[in-house]
């Protein structure tokens, strides 16, 4: 239920809509979401010397080890939405309780965690056209 209301937010701030008259762009939205949860938005930058030429079935393999332990920790508790891979690096972003859940996740999964930032606020393109 909780995915279907984060997808359900995510396409209305995608689509970008009027609130009480005023345009709300989707980093507005997203980062109204942020404020409203018991829990943050992490990135999570990981060094991991030529990542960018991993293959699929590692990426794959890299994946499912880390969806194993986010069963183990509970989805109540933390939650990955998605890796950006570069060359040496992937950036991870988790929705989690805390920094330590994140940690705890690298830590068991094997994985780096070289940072780890809660995220403050979102901005876009269209943060630039809001008054």
């Amino acid at each position: 239920m909780k995915t279907l209301k984060s997808l359900l937010i995510l396409a209305i701030a995608i689509s970008s809509f009027s609130v009480l008259g005023q345009e709300k762009s989707a980093s507005s939205l997203l980062t109204d979401e942020l404020k409203t949860k018991d829990e943050n938005m992490y990135v999570i930058e990981r060094v991991i010397p030529g990542a960018g030429n991993l293959s699929a079935e590692e990426l794959q393999a890299i994946s499912q080890t880390s969806c194993g332990v986010l069963d183990q920790m509970g989805s109540d508790n933390i939650k990955w939405l998605h890796s950006y891979v570069t060359g040496d690096k992937i950036y991870c972003v988790y929705m989690a309780k805390s920094e330590d859940l994140v940690r705890e996740h690298a830590q068991k999964g094997g994985f780096p965690a070289n940072s780890v930032a809660a995220v403050k606020t979102i901005i876009d393109p269209t943060t630039a056209n809001n008054k």
